[in-house]
């Protein structure tokens, strides 16, 4: 496809200005094709100026995964280990979260695992509303990209990034929602279930039915 029109003239010479994949464009993509966009998301990402985290950041994490995959988990922003190791979900809430995709019958590389931000907030605070903003363009790049049919958002601030609203988490979880073509899934961040044991059984359901949505015909 003249290399996705030599990759969308490299992500619009990676400025990414309205660059919003078309789902015919995204459909003919072969995997050799959505590496290479990958490849100079991952360049842009590591330059990336546009908030304030990038001066305390050791690398940003674009995320990992499947480039075909139905779903994707979607959580808020790189944590320490992930900071130091450059992938996403890779620290204590990252082996919760391939635990229980592993005891769903599947494996972590089967789906694609990313953030919001892609920058680690000092302390691992909260992403303040203008981080997210700043950083949403890439994930929606990422999104394009895959074509995902699901989108498991983890946690109530990847839910609001999406929602553009407060998500009250423990209320609103198993919330099924149309976005853009696809579907939201609302569910528990896996930090949460460390601090909470007893909602790991609720993460574990509500994954197997994110999974389950992405399957179906």
């Amino acid at each position: 496809m003249d290399d996705l029109k030599k990759h969308l003239k490299i992500l619009q010479e990676l400025g990414f200005e309205d660059i919003f994949f078309e789902k015919e464009i995204t459909k003919g993509m072969d995997l050799k094709e959505k590496e290479k966009i990958m490849e100079e998301l991952n360049k842009t990402i590591q330059e990336c100026k546009k908030c304030d985290l990038y001066k305390e950041r050791k690398q940003a994490v674009l995320g990992e995964g499947n480039l075909n995959a139905r779903l994707m988990f979607i959580g808020e922003a790189p944590g320490g280990d992930e900071d130091r190791l450059g992938r996403p979900f890779v620290g204590r809430a990252g082996k919760l979260l391939t635990r229980l995709i592993e005891a769903a019958g599947y494996k972590r590389e089967d789906f694609y695992i990313s953030n919001v931000c892609k920058c680690r907030p000092p302390g691992n605070r909260t992403p303040t509303p203008w981080e997210m903003e700043a950083c949403f363009p890439y994930l929606q790049k990422q999104i394009e990209v895959i074509n995902p049919k699901v989108l498991c958002l983890l946690g109530a601030t990847a839910a609001r990034a999406f929602l553009g609203r407060n998500v009250a988490i423990t209320k609103e979880r198993g919330s099924i929602i149309s976005w853009n073509d696809r579907l939201l899934y609302l569910t528990y961040h896996p930090a949460y279930v460390l601090r909470n044991q007893s909602a790991e059984i609720t993460l574990f359901e509500d994954i197997k039915k994110a999974i389950q949505l992405a399957y179906e015909s």
